[in-house]
């Protein structure tokens, strides 16, 4: 089930074939998440709530999106 409504979602524009159904495409897309998520956490770092954040917590997400990447590099799954 999506979290966003049936009349948002046909709404939105069709992704492209290699974020949807070309293989590999999960890797992909949750390479893209991780580097989206480190970049929001990087940019609004000294604003508001996420100052308060331990710079251990900023260090861990930001180490998990590298090992991410890597993971996604080095050891591609494999189709059969």
């Amino acid at each position: 089930m999506s979290p966003l409504p049936p009349w948002l979602l046909s709404k939105l524009p069709q992704l492209p074939p290699w974020l949807s159904s070309l293989p590999g495409w999960q890797q992909r897309r949750r390479a893209l998440a991780v580097l989206a998520l480190g970049a929001m956490v990087m940019l609004l770092r000294p604003y508001g709530p996420v100052v308060l954040l331990p710079g251990w917590l900023v260090g861990a997400l930001l180490l998990w999106g590298v090992w991410e990447l890597l993971c996604w590099a080095w050891w591609p799954r494999r189709w059969r």
